[in-house]
């Protein structure tokens, strides 16, 4: 009878405990459950992820890419909580990077220093500035609006390495989740760019390179927002100033009309990237290191490099789109594989 009145209330109980009143319903299981169980359920998968893809060993030191925002505010907080918890036995530490853009990133990372402190944790920052002589405000005030996100996307990815270099760290992880890997599967699969569409699935890559980088979020469908907003994390929120017609963003946009009409297909376009295979004639891009500042590169100059030196020669397109006789093309001709880099969105994920 106490059930039927509290029905009759319309009070719903958590499905896990069968005491406390529900407080979220989980997109994968569909399950209406309390926020203790909801932090538990968030929590242990997580650790899952960690513990059956092995993806850290004691002692060893990881990086986590902290930008300000939800996910990577969540991945520190859960990451570390974890890490006592569980005795993973890792060396953990904050790493941001200054993109130079007035009004976003020095906020965020204002937010960035507050986690700092609340977590305990080491935090590095690298600039754009200190690695390149430019800032994103300067780039931008040279290029325009239409291909910022190109030079933002390339040089954040190695400025990341660059960091994860400087703090002598084993990995380098990232609170990028489901939605963001479709988004990916669909860009390589619209772009052709079949190199990154056999790895951009995978929840560890570069493992043949000197700094993994590990996605522990990858097959995580719950709300970040929600955890984020119970717990009560200090995050950022705001979007990039410079990212309003990104190319990721209509990519964004189709995932979620079609996550109205069936929402299984985030987890769909996933499964389908993982099932991709590439044929054995494919010939695909010798990975070696860029001849003047020793990134990894396909090509005989990395693409940072590239866009750099156009800046620096007063020809800021002279790496964007189908560019003839620039520095580190072969014959004059841009590889696909160089070529499909073009549009990156801010928050790129070039894995």
């Amino acid at each position: 009878m106490e059930g039927a009145g509290e029905r009759k209330r319309g009070v719903r109980l958590c499905c896990v405990c069968k005491k406390a009143r529900a407080s979220v319903k989980r997109p994968k299981t569909l399950d209406h459950i309390c926020r203790e169980c909801f932090y538990h359920a968030f929590e242990s998968e997580i650790h899952q992820v960690i513990i059956r893809n092995s993806l850290f060993r004691p002692g060893e030191r990881v990086a986590i890419g902290a930008s300000g925002g939800k996910d990577s505010t969540v991945l520190a907080y859960v990451l570390s909580k974890l890490n006592r918890l569980h005795n993973y036995g890792l060396h953990l530490f904050l790493l941001s990077v200054d993109e130079g853009i007035t009004g976003y990133r020095d906020d965020s990372l204002e937010t960035v220093h507050r986690n700092q402190v609340q977590y305990g944790l080491p935090l590095k920052v690298v600039s754009y500035k200190d690695l390149y002589g430019w800032t994103m405000d300067q780039i931008v005030d040279v290029i325009g609006f239409k291909n910022n996100c190109t030079f933002c996307g390339v040089f954040r990815r190695q400025a990341l390495d660059r960091g994860a270099s400087l703090l002598k760290v084993d990995k380098l992880v990232t609170g990028h989740n489901a939605d963001d890997i479709a988004e990916t599967v669909l860009l390589n699969l619209l772009r052709g760019d079949v190199a990154r569409l056999s790895r951009c699935t995978s929840i560890t890559t570069g493992e043949d390179g000197p700094i993994p980088r590990c996605k522990p979020f990858n097959p995580n469908l719950d709300s970040f927002i929600t955890y984020a907003y119970f717990k009560r994390l200090d995050y950022f929120s705001t979007e990039c100033i410079y990212s309003p017609n990104a190319y990721r963003g209509f990519a964004r946009e189709f995932i979620k009309d079609l996550e109205r009409i069936r929402p299984r297909a985030i987890l769909d376009i996933i499964k389908s990237g993982e099932n991709f295979r590439i044929s054995t004639t494919t010939k695909m891009p010798e990975q070696g290191t860029c001849e003047r500042c020793g990134y990894i590169s396909s090509q005989k100059w990395c693409k940072a490099c590239v866009l750099l030196d156009g800046l620096n020669r007063g020809l800021p397109k002279l790496g964007i789109g189908r560019s003839r006789g620039s520095v580190g093309s072969e014959n004059g001709n841009e590889s696909k594989v160089e070529k499909s880099i073009q549009g990156k969105q801010c928050g790129t994920l070039d894995f």
